[in-house]
């Protein structure tokens, strides 16, 4: 299993091993297994051509994903993310900027894993699978403490 966190920012991060042990049980809880994870940061304005060029999109997002996997149950992607996105909605949704980090890394992982956020009732099991993901990386972190 390798997990990569590319230009991840100083401040604000979460703990990379912690995050790491966090997307592998997340993963597993869905019947998958990581071989290969990239998590690059990038900018609005690197993401916002991203999402032009590869998904004809005219807008910003948080998240693009990219899946390289081969076979079902084995996980291999890029994920891409907004640093602008994730710090501005951690202000402005009041759960703060490390907690955003940790939702959309596995919101990322999530979609890898089959799961989709486009009807209500999809988006309503991609918030949960998120927020596990959270309470599961707040428990391994204090269990590292």
């Amino acid at each position: 299993m390798a997990i990569g966190f590319h230009n991840a920012p100083a401040r604000h991060f979460p703990d990379k091993n912690v995050l790491k042990k966090c997307l592998k049980a997340l993963a597993e809880k869905h019947r998958h297994k990581i071989l290969q994870l990239d998590f690059v940061f990038v900018s609005d304005p690197e993401l916002l051509e991203m999402n032009q060029t590869y998904l004809g999109h005219d807008y910003f997002t948080d998240i693009i994903t990219f899946d390289q996997s081969e076979k079902s149950g084995e996980l291999e992607g890029d994920i891409y993310i907004s640093t602008d996105r994730v710090e501005e909605n951690g202000l402005k949704i009041g759960a703060g900027i490390k907690e955003e980090y940790i939702r959309v890394c596995c919101h990322g992982l999530l979609h890898l894993c089959g799961l989709k956020d486009k009807t209500p009732a999809e988006a309503e099991k991609m918030r949960a699978g998120e927020n596990d993901g959270i309470v599961l990386y707040f428990s391994l972190l204090q269990k590292n403490q």
